[in-house]
Order: C-alpha cells, then structure tokens, then sequence
C-alpha cells in the first residue's frame, strides 16, 4: 500500500477500480475485497487512523449462538425499526452477518471468548445474547487496526490523507471521479475511478453534543445530495441515552453493554425510572430509554442522570469495560463503585445517501455503504450492534455486485417511498455560520424532541445559511460547515414533514405513530435529472 498525504496533482484517466471515500470499518473492508480485483484508492480527510469507528464500543451484532438464529435477529432488528426497516435488507443483514463475522476473524480480528468459545453479550431489544466484542469496549478499534494492518500490506491499495472531498465529478448522468482539496496545504486535486464509494461515516457534528468525533460531519450524505442522488430517512437521527454528563468533559460513549451487563439506572434521589415509560426498562430500545432520561431530567431540572453498577462485581466491570474504566477514572469516577453521570446525545445517522441491497445509488456509478448509506435495515431506530454489522455486510456485496453486473434490482418488500424533489436555495449575502452555530440551533430545535415551530424557524435559518456557502469550498473548515448546515438543513425538513412520533423522531404535537406515515421520506434536487 502506497500511503500519501501531500499535494497532489490532478489524476486523470480512469486508474482505479475502485475510489473509496473514507477510512473506517466500511472503507477499509470495502477496499480490502475490492483490491482482489484491480487498483483501489481510499481518500481519507484526516488520517488513516482517524473515523469514527474508533469510537465503537458496543460490538458487533450476528446469529452466531447456539440460542439463536438469523429469524430472531431479523424479528428483533424489525421490532426496533419501528415498522419502517426493508424487511428484505434486513434478512440479507441477518443471514449474510454471521459470513462477514468469520472473515474478520480471518482478517485477524480477536474476539472476546469465555471457556473457549466466543463470548456473546445482551443489549438493549435484543432477545437473546448475541453480540460480540472485542477488548471489551473496544470493539471499533480492534477491528479497525485489523483492517489497516491488512490494508498497509496490500500492494493494490493508495491511501491519500488530509484529501476533503468537495464534490463528486458526473459526465452524461454518472459518476465519474471526485474533486478534492488538500485539508492541510489548500491544494486542490482530481480523482478518476470507475466506481466511487462514499463510506465517509456519520453525521453527529450536527449537533452540540454528541458521541462522534470531529470528522463526523455528514459529508457524504451533502456531497451525494449536491450531485443529484436521492437521500432517505433524514429524521431518524438516534440519540444515545448515556453518554457521559459531567461538566467540563467531552460526551464520551457509555456502552449500551453497560445496561446489558447489568447496570441501572437511576436518579438523583437512587432511585430507578426507566420502567416508567417501558417494561423492559434499561433494556429497552433506545429511543425509548433516551426519552426516559430526558423526562426524567426535565422533572427533577437536573443536568443528568446515573449509571450504576456497585451492585455489579468489581472484577467483572472492571475486565469488561476498561476503556470506560480509564475514562472516567480521568475525571475521578471509579465505575464499580461511584454513580457515572449521563445523559442523552447525537450518535447515529439512520439517514443517509438511498441505496438498494447491493449498495448502489440512484447515480450510476455511485456506491454508498456504511454510517452514509440508507440500506433500510436501521428503519426508524437502529438495533444496538448492528451497525458494524452492516460496515460489512453490504460492502462485500457492493463490491460483488458491482463486478458481476452493472444492473440495478430493487426488491422493496416494506414501507412506500414518498420521493419529494427540493429547490436549491438562493445566493444570498447573509453572514456564513460557524459549525457551532449550526450544531446550538439543531440541538435545540430538531434534537430529541422536536416542535413545529423550532422545526418551521430551524428550517428557514439552515436554508439561508446553505445559501450564503460556496458550492466548491476552499478548505476542510469551509467544507465541513457547508455540509452540516445541508444535513442539517435535510434532517430539519424531513423531521418537520412527518407529522407523527415513530421510533426516534418524537413530535409531542403528533405523539403517537399513524399508519398513513408507514412510508420513507426521500428526497432529491429538483435540477438533478
């Protein structure tokens, strides 16, 4: 593998197979299968190391126990979607999964065993254990090494870092290549590829607090929009229900395998609440326990909650969850003993660039998967777990597909599509946001819970904002605003458009799902085609 993060000149002719547009999980699995059949290149806009599945710490989901199966997994993934996953995405999810679980294991990936055998967690909404893990809750970042390892022995795989893409470059109705420009000396550069894959990540830098790092910032999902392809299900942004909640630090990731484990919550009197909204209590789905915590919080007018496990034993907690342990001992919390303050913030994207099961877009050309891909397997709330699950299952077919035949076959079994086309905003001269501007005004208007008038006057203010921002940014920071604004801008719409409470969009003044909005939201550019 040829590593590059320099300013590079303008690459024309078709030289790769594959270009590939982010370096975590999805990136990386997607270039290592795709370098079996021709030259790969994967543009990253930090560095190799830097996405955001470092982050991952709750594991991977996959029917792989002797209790299980691929039917219970389907049941539970279509039980949380809240009744608008593609039940056809989700079976290949739940049938493939196991397959993509063993070729990491090839690929070097360690999982956690007991007595021998893989060991296998309980989440939230997941019926029997299920999850695998390794490190602990350092499951992201196992994988991730892996992969590099691999991908910096493998001859027919480029890496250029600090490479922000701006735009992709479409000839007669497809994708031809991407425009870049170099996040550290301001160059700008051409790539040329047969195939783009946008595997960028997420988008949780839309809002003010948040699990994601700072790339996180919806990029593929803006560029993708901008170039006319069709983005779906923009509402559904999940909330994690317990990121850490003490003033002063970053809102670092309380695994979901903490409550699985075994962990309660409980308020600033001791006392448990989550079963207040559901019975399953901490084990429900996340939307839900989230939701909890928010009353729960608006009640008492406290900053947070607790997660506790004193009740759990030490030795326990303390092989299980060492990254949290380290954490919060910097901030002077020891976990198998002192109540963890948390409390809800941005974690998961369910929206994304509209793909079928084979990961392709509506632009010929165009490939999305990962956290920047709409499979339909998350519908409105996404199963604990199955989001690295998915890093796997549909770029290994995206690569297979788009080898074998250059067809699309949708087979949409589940909810109806509503495609609605956008107009493009008006130049304007208003003043150009900061990202914190943009990430105050979602986190207050189009967060949690979400009213018609914040949503009416978030709406209108994202629109100018989009419209006062260059189509070709200059830089990463320029760049960076343009698409959380754009993002922003599609969640805000979407969210203001379904006039009902499904999975983790909650409006109080429609607070109940209503079958007549059993349908995905997608929407394009009216001057796209």
């Amino acid at each position: 593998m040829s590593r590059s993060s320099g300013c590079l000149r303008t690459h024309n002719g078709l030289d790769y197979e594959f270009i590939v547009v982010g370096s975590g999980i999805a990136g990386l699995y997607t270039a290592l299968h795709a370098q079996k059949h021709g030259r790969v290149l994967v543009l990253t806009k930090s560095t190799l190391e830097d996405c955001n599945t470092l982050w991952a710490q709750g594991g991977i989901a996959a029917a792989i126990g002797d209790t299980d199966s691929a039917h219970l997994h389907y049941k539970d993934t279509l039980s949380a979607g809240a009744g608008l996953c593609d039940p056809h995405a989700v079976r290949i999810l739940c049938e493939e999964g196991p397959d993509r679980v063993f070729d990491l294991i090839s690929l070097g990936v360690r999982f956690d065993t007991d007595h021998g055998q893989l060991a296998l967690a309980r989440e939230g909404a997941h019926s029997v254990p299920r999850v695998l893990h390794s490190g602990g809750d350092s499951t992201g970042a196992s994988i991730e090494t892996s992969l590099s390892a691999r991908a910096l022995h493998s001859p027919n795989i480029d890496v250029f870092e600090h490479q922000q893409v701006t735009s992709i470059r479409v000839d007669r109705g497809r994708a031809i290549g991407l425009n870049c420009v170099d996040g550290r000396s301001g160059c700008r550069g051409q790539f040329h590829g047969r195939r783009i894959v946008l595997a960028s990540g997420g988008a949780g830098q839309l809002y003010w607090k948040t699990t994601n790092p700072g790339v996180a910032t919806g990029d593929g999902v803006a560029i993708a929009y901008r170039a006319g392809a069709e983005v779906a299900d923009c509402e559904f942004f999940q909330f994690h229900p317990t990121a850490f909640a003490k003033p002063g630090a970053p809102s670092f990731l309380i695994s979901e395998a903490v409550r699985g484990e075994g962990g309660y919550l409980i308020n600033h009197r001791g006392d448990r609440f989550a079963h207040k909204l559901d019975d399953r209590a901490e084990l429900a789905p996340r939307d839900i326990v989230a939701r909890a915590i928010s009353q729960e919080m608006s009640e008492s007018g406290a900053d947070s909650v607790f997660l506790t496990m004193e009740h759990l034993p030490r030795e326990r907690v303390m092989t299980r969850f060492p990254s949290i342990a380290r954490f919060c001992r910097s901030h002077g919390i020891d976990i198998a003993v002192d109540p963890i303050p948390v409390a809800p913030a941005a974690h998961y994207f369910m929206g994304g660039v509209k793909t079928n099961e084979w990961g392709e877009t509506s632009l010929p050309g165009l490939y999305a998967c990962g956290e920047a891909a709409c499979t339909g397997v998350h519908g409105a709330n996404r199963l604990a777990s199955n989001s690295l699950l998915e890093t796997l299952v549909f770029p290994h077919r995206l690569v297979e597909r788009s080898l074998s035949s250059p067809s699309r076959e949708d087979i949409n079994v589940g909810p109806e599509f509503t495609t609605l086309e956008t107009v493009p905003p008006v130049a304007n001269e208003d003043a150009r946001p900061t990202i914190a501007e943009v990430q105050r005004l979602m986190w207050e208007s189009v967060g949690l819970v979400r009213e018609r008038e914040a949503l009416e006057t978030a709406t209108a203010q994202l629109y100018r904002w989009i419209g006062a921002m260059s189509t070709e940014p200059a830089s990463r920071a320029e760049a960076e605003v343009a698409n959380v604004a754009l993002v922003g801008w599609l969640v805000s719409t979407a969210a203001l458009a379904r006039e009902e409470s499904r999975g983790a969009h909650f409006r109080p003044d429609f607070p109940h799902p209503s079958d007549s909005w059993r349908r995905r939201l997608v929407y394009r550019l009216a001057t796209a085609g």
